[in-house]
């Protein structure tokens, strides 16, 4: 139960306090796109069983891998795809807390 509520709220209200703390001048725009983070778990649909509670994310789905996350590192550096990569890297951070509660 605390791993979940650690979990979710990692992916739900960690993005509140970043919108709103970070983020003044468009603090829901900030949090939309922070949300959105979680469309990354659109790789799960390829998973078999589609949801395993025991099964760490982190490796395993393609958005998942190491090299998808290199990735997600880099893109906070540009301008551009700041918001974009720190909500990624925040669903990686999320999901990785999960794994270690496991």
């Amino acid at each position: 139960m605390i791993r979940h509520g650690i979990h979710y709220g990692i992916h739900f209200i960690v993005p509140v306090f970043i919108a709103f703390y970070f983020f003044k001048g468009n603090r829901i725009g900030a949090l939309l796109i922070l949300w959105t983070g979680i469309l990354i778990d659109v790789d799960h649909f390829w998973a078999n069983p589609l949801f395993d509670s025991n099964r760490c994310s982190i490796g395993f789905h393609p958005l998942h891998s190491y090299w998808a996350i290199l990735g997600y590192c880099i893109l906070p550096f540009f301008k551009p795809t700041r918001l974009i990569g720190l909500a990624l890297l925040l669903h990686i951070f999320a999901d990785t807390m999960d794994c270690l509660l496991m």
